[in-house]
């Protein structure tokens, strides 16, 4: 196996542990700093993290020609579950801190998922004639505002300012993910056409 896809695996691998934190109660009642909970600062830490080894492990990939078939399919996969773990955990737990709902608004949320089981499944349509879809730029952009949104959410406590700059970038990121998947299905509209 690559090293790409190793670290690749390794982002999967941390998925569960955000998870678990995410259910111990102390980590949520008790602050480190500036209002910024103990749990969100270390699942600060792992998704930041995690971001690094996506970038690494692109990067690697193409710098010494270590370009897969099964880290085309794993890398974006391995994204998804990342960003939407982080974007559950900040949608289901702000603890009543926000009097005006979540951190992220649940038709946001679910708009990202439509999108993604939308693109997984013109994937799967390409797939059938032997062609694997990469990441497209559009697709690359959201992922990476989505993830920035998400980091400074994990700080929203520190000031309003704070809140409103992450809550505008997970708006850009929803936006972006609407024009991706639609550039995704207009791209391979042949394709799904020919499948009806």
């Amino acid at each position: 196996m690559t090293l790409p896809n190793k670290l690749t695996l390794f982002r999967i691998i941390l998925i569960p542990v955000m998870i678990v934190l995410f259910y111990i109660p102390w980590l949520n009642n008790n602050n480190i700093f500036l209002n910024v909970s103990w749990l969100y600062f270390i699942e600060f830490i792992i998704f930041a993290i995690a971001s690094l080894t996506d970038f690494f492990d692109g990067y690697i990939a193409r710098k010494y020609n270590l370009v897969t078939t099964f880290g085309k399919f794993l890398d974006p996969l391995a994204d998804k579950m990342l960003v939407f773990s982080a974007m559950a955990i900040l949608m289901l737990n702000n603890s009543g801190k926000l009097p005006d709902g979540p951190l992220i608004p649940m038709w946001c949320f679910v708009v990202m998922i439509i999108r993604e089981f939308m693109v997984s499944g013109i994937r799967m349509l390409v797939a059938q004639n032997g062609t694997v879809i990469a990441a497209a730029k559009l697709g690359k952009w959201k992922t990476f505002i989505t993830m920035i949104a998400i980091i400074v959410l994990f700080f929203y406590g520190i000031h309003d300012v704070v809140l409103y700059i992450g809550q505008v970038l997970i708006y850009i990121a929803c936006l972006l993910t609407i024009l991706s998947g639609v550039e995704y299905f207009w791209k391979n509209r042949k394709v799904i056409l020919e499948s009806v």
